[in-house]
């Protein structure tokens, strides 16, 4: 029997249950093994699954979506990823029935992303596939052999049919274009980790807190469970001895009656099954058995070594020790949870998740493809069409297309000319276009109160025809706004840490083009292919652009000395071209979390670049007769983009890392 040594595995999935528990035990045992983990942190995800790996310097997590092919792409070739285990999927089967269109998504036309980006790399040695026991439908009452691998496929809910569907994909990349594929398919798991929609963890949840099991139907439905170390150990023997082309069921002989199960569990906790257990509405179709024929796999050098009894103590003991680990879970406790499966759920994480890749940020723009391996050529995914050129952040983000290898052109069309957009758009032919344009003031807001027609004519009728001319085009706009549209106020008070949050109304009405920006971003709220970003006090690591906040303030002659929300755009502009890959829509604060003082800044400045700087602070009041508007000071609200990049520094430690720390002129401490 030959055996198989991959070098850099990508696993997709691998902060959900099964997929964390082979994520742990690959990188705990092959410390020689590169193991990349790709997962966009769905509901049932957590990145505490896998802090047993956080500190390994095998080991590199990047939040993700499997759909994006531009993003599966370049992790296979910069990550020279020469074996993929895919783990990402929806299961529950509770929720297909009431969402079936995202298992379809997530399921087929996912798999069908990964296998693409197989063939165009050609690289790929090892590709293997999991599946379930569920494709092969129900198993008859009085069979003594279960299903072989050869056995037919007949899926009988919308999330076996999907996950069905996906096998069809990966044998036909197998026969057509010779992918190595492996396929698996297995009973029911469980253990540690496991999100409490699925039986074993929710009745224990239920148990702790003393409420009833709720059993589909009479409970006479029968299942085969393994402990999740088991599995974990499946795949360890499917990677290294399986044979390309094959199927293994990864199952048990030992079944159980769900009825069983929650009376397993009433006992280990002292209660009377009479009273503990209910019987609820059955799901609109329960199949009545799985049974697996596991021999295959039994033959290549894997048995079960965890008994039933042992298993579903060690994974109470774990609950128990660990109730908050998936925060508030009470919807996933009823009896049908279908609402959890929303795109986008909620994303948990442990403290210090930015700092939770080994490797470099994969949106810092600065990872290179290796030289030695390049996709076979075809038409660039991407091509951006960005309007801004002259302006700050549209220049910046012509210079981190070219570093990143996106085309991109210029618009050339005014805002406010339907026409030329659209010439623009038959021209570019782009992807994805970006409005870095819009009337700020020279040398600031000032300028707009006496340019109110000019800045109407830019800021709300050309964004909004924009925007217009994008959604009937088909396009996603990616909308650099303005958080200055917010003050502080009673419900939000300096120094509270409570910021204003994306659905929050701007109550900031002190100079007119502020005014503009809200009129505006309300206005766009009607329009669904728009992603706006909240940019405040933005600073980059250029300390000689006159735009630069830290420059701008660094001249003054006094500054006023509150904390505001900021944005640093080095950090920043790269997650809004990954937004836009991933298709983000909606309106985010964009800036960086956290606040800081205008004297805190200029502190950090004398700390790194200036010793002898000198500075003095004047109050709202005296501040008041020197500009002609009112300016905007308040806190934001970041934690949605934080969800989103885990990665993202707050405004204080960017500042450091990414603004001051380079540009040093005096003695390290």
């Amino acid at each position: 029997m030959s055996t198989f040594t991959p070098k850099n595995i990508l696993i997709t999935g691998a902060a959900g249950f099964i997929a964390s528990h082979v994520a742990n035990r690959l990188i705990r045992n092959y410390p020689e093994y590169k193991i990349v983990v790709l997962d966009k942190l769905d509901y049932c995800s957590n990145l505490k699954n896998l802090l047993p790996s956080k500190a390994s310097a095998n080991f590199k997590f990047v939040k993700g979506d499997i759909g994006s092919a531009d993003l599966v792409n370049y992790l296979l070739i910069t990550e020279n990823i020469d074996t993929i285990m895919h783990f990402a999927a929806q299961t529950h089967v509770d929720n297909s029935f009431g969402n079936s269109f995202e298992f379809t998504k997530n399921n087929i036309y996912g798999t069908h992303v990964l296998l693409e980006a197989c063939k165009v790399t050609g690289q790929i040695r090892r590709f293997i596939h999991v599946s379930t026991d569920e494709v092969y439908g129900e198993t008859e009452e009085d069979a003594v052999v279960g299903n072989h691998e050869a056995s037919q496929l007949l899926p009988t809910n919308p999330y076996s049919a999907t996950k069905a569907g996906a096998e069809m994909l990966v044998m036909a990349y197998g026969r057509s274009y010779g992918l190595p594929v492996i396929t698996t398919r297995g009973n029911n798991v469980y253990g540690p980790n496991q999100f409490p929609e699925k039986l074993i963890p929710k009745f224990i949840l239920l148990a702790m807190a003393g409420k009833t099991l709720p059993i589909h139907g009479d409970g006479s439905n029968v299942r085969s469970y393994l402990y999740c170390e088991d599995v974990a150990e499946a795949f360890e023997v499917v990677l290294h001895k399986g044979e390309v082309g094959h199927v293994y069921n990864i199952g048990t002989k030992k079944e159980r009656r769900v009825i069983d199960v929650a009376e397993d569990i009433c006992k280990l906790f002292n209660m009377d099954p009479e009273k503990s257990i209910k019987f609820v509405e059955n799901r609109p179709f329960n199949d009545q058995r799985y049974f697996l024929d596991d021999q295959k796999l039994k033959n290549i050098g894997w048995s079960e070594k965890t008994a039933w009894e042992e298993g579903l103590k060690k994974t109470i003991e774990w609950y128990r020790s660990n109730p908050e680990w998936w925060g508030d879970v009470s919807g996933a406790l009823l009896p049908h949870p279908r609402m959890l499966m929303m795109p986008g759920g909620i994303e948990r994480h442990f403290d210090g998740a930015e700092k939770y890749e080994s490797g470099k940020s994969e949106f810092t723009g600065e990872s290179k493809p290796n030289p030695e391996i390049s996709p076979s050529p075809q038409k660039p995914a991407l091509k951006f069409l960005i309007y801004g050129k002259t302006g700050w952040i549209g220049g910046l983000l012509g210079k981190l297309c070219e570093k990143q290898g996106i085309a991109y052109e210029y618009g050339k069309g005014r805002l406010q000319d339907r026409s030329t957009l659209l010439a623009d758009i038959k021209s570019v032919k782009p992807t994805h276009v970006f409005n870095a344009a819009g009337v700020t003031g020279r040398p600031n807001v000032d300028w707009c109160e006496s340019h109110k027609t000019e800045t109407i004519r830019t800021n709300v009728v050309g964004t909004l025809t924009l925007a217009d001319v994008c959604r009937e085009q088909g396009l996603l706009m990616m909308n650099y706004a303005t958080g200055c549209i917010f003050e502080y106020d009673a419900a939000h008070p300096e120094g509270s840490g409570i910021g204003f949050k994306e659905e929050d109304t701007p109550n900031f009405h002190g100079s007119f083009y502020s005014k503009t920006k809200a009129m505006v971003e309300e206005l766009l709220k009607e329009y669904d292919n728009v992603c706006t970003l909240r940019v405040r006090m933005p600073i980059s690591s250029d300390l000689s652009n006159p735009r630069n906040f830290i420059t701008k303030i660094s001249k003054y002659n006094k500054v006023v000395n509150i904390p505001n929300s900021m944005t640093v755009l080095d950090e920043l502009l790269p997650i809004s071209i990954e937004m836009a890959k991933r298709n983000l829509r909606g309106i985010y604060n964009f800036t960086n979390p956290g606040v800081v003082s205008h004297n805190e800044i200029l502190e950090m400045y004398k700390q790194y670049i200036d010793p002898d700087f000198k500075y003095s602070n004047f109050t709202l009041e005296e501040q008041a007769k020197v500009i002609v508007a009112a300016r905007s000071n308040n806190e934001m609200d970041a934690s949605k983009l934080k969800k989103e990049f885990p990665e993202l520094l707050s405004i204080k430690d960017s500042l450091i890392k990414i603004v001051f720390e380079p540009n040093r002129k005096t003695p390290a401490a």
